[in-house]
């Protein structure tokens, strides 16, 4: 059976890679992205190059945050199920401009499930975040776990879409499954993260700026894990339910920054720095949840991911 899926942010690291395995998978897909300049658009219709030509993709370039628009495109499309990933991004940069944060992640998650409700879409699929869990110090980090104490503004947001796709689901009955993403990583992530900004920055041969003394960790996960675990999601999952999606293993970040100067064959240049505020000192995902609900299994080890990416990174333009 196929579906017609809206997938937001489908532009970007994560939803390019979900958009070509949903119609590997014979589905239909709207994609809706504002090509926001939070980093260079050039590289976002780059990630759409290979959708653009498919018959069964459609991409509208597009504001989530409209609500008039969204009720519009929701009753002409009638969609089967939502998979919500477009935000804005970043936990630094969220302390520095709070309140965009918080008109995107909050304001913006509530037009798509006022939309839902409007059209009588059933199913919404939510990515949250591991910074939900702050500095948790319990090890590995449980759905159960308490998360009211977020420690950064997109922490926050997150733990707040959370609250109103509950309320939708009581109010409305819409089947939702919020995914807590850790450290996603893999081919076209975004410019600004740990892996691919380390990466350009050992390939050139500059230092790597390394926050604190190297020794935190967290748990990296393969975007081809990632996407296995949202279209599990959305085959499996019913009522309300909270996933951690993660690979269940945490590496140092020393370690990280030594592992991707081996498989660039470069040897990193490492410049300590002082810890940053809003920063964890763990993420480690317990994700035995996922694994009995959604039969979520991830097999991309660290090293072997890093391999990939390294693949995939020589082969971009300079």
């Amino acid at each position: 059976m196929s579906w017609k899926v809206l997938v937001t942010g489908g532009a970007g690291f994560i939803g390019s890679h979900l958009c070509e395995r949903l119609l590997r998978d014979g589905h239909d897909v709207v994609n809706l992205d504002n090509l926001d300049p939070f980093y260079d658009p050039a590289l976002k219709r780059r990630n759409l190059t290979a959708l653009m030509s498919h018959p069964r993709h459609r991409f509208l370039e597009g504001d989530l945050c409209d609500p008039a628009a969204m009720e519009k495109l929701f009753l002409q499309e009638r969609f089967d199920h939502v998979v919500h990933l477009a935000a804005r991004a970043g936990v630094r940069p969220s302390i520095e401009d709070p309140l965009t944060y918080q008109h995107v992640n909050v304001h913006g998650t509530n037009v798509l499930l006022d939309a839902c409700r409007a059209s009588g879409t059933q199913s919404f699929i939510f990515a949250s975040s591991s910074s939900v869990y702050g500095n948790n110090e319990k090890v590995p980090f449980s759905e159960t776990d308490n998360v009211d104490s977020p420690i950064s503004p997109y922490a926050a947001t997150k733990k707040a879409g959370e609250l109103l796709c509950y309320t939708y689901h009581h109010l409305y009955g819409i089947d939702v499954a919020c995914l807590r993403f850790f450290t996603v990583y893999g081919p076209r992530q975004r410019p600004e993260m740990a892996i691919h900004k380390f990466a350009r920055l050992i390939a050139s041969g500059e230092e790597v700026p390394m926050f604190g003394d190297g020794t935190t960790r967290r748990d990296y996960t393969y975007i081809e894990d990632i996407v296995g675990g949202i279209v599990a999601s959305i085959e499996r999952n019913r009522g309300y339910e909270i996933y951690n999606l993660g690979e269940s293993e945490t590496t140092e970040l020393r370690a990280l920054i030594r592992m991707i100067g081996e498989s660039l064959g470069v040897e990193p240049k490492i410049r300590q720095l002082e810890s940053q505020p809003g920063d964890v000192v763990i993420t480690y995902a317990d994700i035995s949840k996922a694994q009995k609900m959604l039969d979520y299994r991830p097999s991309i080890q660290v090293a072997e991911g890093l391999e990939r990416f390294a693949a995939w990174f020589r082969e971009q333009p300079a």
